[in-house]
């Protein structure tokens, strides 16, 4: 590797050595932060979850259909003449 590659896979691995270390070192102040709110309409909150339970038997049916194709099909006659 010539000087530049070296000195650029050396900072990136710096950077990510310092980047955890200088964000622990920070601590935030919330003292002045808290603030009360009322719940207004929380009925609508609880329409999101229906709306997750779908997004999740989508996901389930996607994952169990790429399974599906992914593991059917297995011939093991070759494709070459």
């Amino acid at each position: 590797m010539n000087f530049l590659k070296k000195a650029t896979v050396a900072f990136a691995a710096a950077s990510m050595v310092a980047a955890p270390v200088a964000a622990s070192a920070a601590q935030p102040r919330f003292d002045d932060l808290r603030v009360s709110t009322e719940m207004q309409d929380s009925a609508a909150m609880g329409e999101s979850v229906g709306e997750s339970w779908v997004l999740l038997l989508l996901a389930t049916a996607a994952i169990i259909a790429g399974i599906v194709v992914a593991a059917g099909g297995s011939s093991n006659t070759p494709t070459s003449p």
